[in-house]
């Protein structure tokens, strides 16, 4: 090894010849030496720590920007999100509104097809009857014939016999005869008319009815296609919120159910159609797939609530990320101590804002953290907001998401100007950064 490093130092003495450090004290005078190799590997390590250096600051310098650009997506991805669910609604009303007017046609022509099989049986009744009378008309007609031939027989009797008295009596009978034929003739014509005429009605009661029915089934399939997009859009909306609460490592389940039960009134425009008051529903109904969406609707009603109540939103804008949560060399200390939450750096007095809706449980002065603001939300969290140069808010106050309640600053054990957030939950310290890039994709 010695040999080694002698042979190292003679190849390096051309370009690093062997420098002497002198230190000078009050009695005497000292020198280090300095060899080849050492000055190879004092140049060596400045080299790479300067490397490192320009590295971590582009990398820096990147993350910086692309934060920047994530947060301006985030709010055109929220801005569309919002635009396509009053989209949605709008026209979830158009499609019910159609869907009742087509119910409502559906059973006025119901009725009208009612009212004309109520009309083509009584014509079949009275077809029936006028069928009995032409059978009597015609039995009556028959006889009259039998009576007529043997009164046309007796006349030429009679007229053979010469008898004038009884050729008058029966020219009489055979006149009456006569009339009484005219009369059974004039009303079967009657009779067969009206028999045309009723099967007419009949005929254009039963085209009536193939019409509606075919009206019915386009609009029944017109509906099937509004329906199924629905579906579609509501699923696909609703899955980004899913993945941010199971990314942030919540139970969706439970945040609904809690948010239910806080909020028992249900909005007028999600609550179920009732139609139909009898019989047993088609799973597949216009009233069934509606009431589908709608409550698919009320629960991505119930994630915006949840949503609200729950910090997934940035503190503050256009800032630079520092120190993250975790364990770490404390910056006054100089010992390792955990970080219990995420510091954000900025100039003095930039706004800070609300995560999430809740209530100022704490707004003033603490050991360490300076001026601080602490927020109680619902489902158990709590943030807070340390070192600001001013507050804005005071205790009991309620906040919404996005209100400002201080100013960044640089009170309490502090290196610097920056904000220190934190989210605890049930007095445990979590990781800031969990909830907000769970919220990037979504906002």
């Amino acid at each position: 090894m010695r040999a080694f490093i002698d042979r190292l130092n003679l190849t390096l003495e051309r370009y690093l010849p062997e420098k002497r450090l002198f230190l000078r004290s009050e009695t005497s005078t000292r020198f280090v030496r300095l060899k080849p190799a050492a000055q190879a590997v004092i140049l060596t390590g400045t080299a790479g720590y300067m490397a490192w250096s320009l590295i971590a600051t582009s990398i820096l310098f990147y993350s910086v920007i692309g934060s920047n650009d994530l947060r301006e997506s985030a709010r055109r991805e929220q801005s569309y999100f919002e635009t396509r669910l009053n989209d949605m609604a709008a026209q979830r009303d158009r499609a019910l509104s159609e869907a009742q007017a087509a119910h409502q046609r559906f059973g006025e022509a119901m009725d009208r097809v009612g009212h004309m099989q109520t009309s083509l049986l009584e014509g079949e009744q009275r077809n029936a009857e006028l069928a009995r009378g032409i059978d009597a008309l015609q039995a009556t007609l028959r006889t009259t014939n039998e009576q007529r031939d043997a009164a046309t027989t007796e006349l030429a009797e009679l007229e053979a016999r010469d008898s004038d008295s009884e050729l008058e009596d029966t020219t009489a009978h055979l006149e009456e005869v006569e009339q009484t034929l005219d009369f059974v003739l004039a009303a079967l014509d009657r009779t067969a008319l009206e028999r045309e005429s009723m099967g007419a009605v009949a005929d254009d009661a039963t085209r009536e009815a193939q019409h509606l029915a075919m009206e019915y089934r386009l609009i029944q399939d017109r509906n099937t296609r509004i329906f199924t997009q629905l579906e579609q859009a509501v699923e696909t909306s609703m899955q980004p919120l899913e993945r941010m609460f199971s990314a942030a490592g919540l139970s969706t389940e439970t945040l609904l159910r809690q948010v239910r039960a806080g909020y028992q009134t249900r909005s007028a425009s999600l609550r179920p159609i009732s139609i139909s008051t009898s019989g047993t529903l088609d799973p597949l109904s216009d009233e069934v797939r509606a009431n589908s969406v709608l409550a698919a609707l009320e629960e991505i009603d119930t994630y915006r609530i949840a949503l609200r109540r729950t910090p997934f939103a940035l503190p503050v804008d256009h800032v630079r990320v520092n120190s993250p949560f975790g364990y770490r060399r404390d910056p006054i200390t100089g010992g390792r101590r955990l970080h219990a939450g995420q510091d954000f750096g900025g100039s003095r007095g930039t706004p800070i804002h609300s995560t999430a809706d809740g209530t100022v449980s704490f707004a003033g002065r603490q050991s360490g953290y300076g001026n601080i603001v602490i927020v109680q939300h619902d489902f158990g969290f709590e943030t807070r907001y340390a070192h600001m140069s001013s507050i804005a808010v005071s205790v009991g106050q309620r906040v919404s998401r996005g209100e400002r309640v201080g100013a960044m600053g640089n009170t309490g054990r502090s290196t610097g100007v920056h904000l220190h957030y934190e989210i605890r939950v049930a007095g445990n310290p979590i990781n800031p950064m969990t909830y907000i890039r769970a919220a990037q994709n979504v906002f």
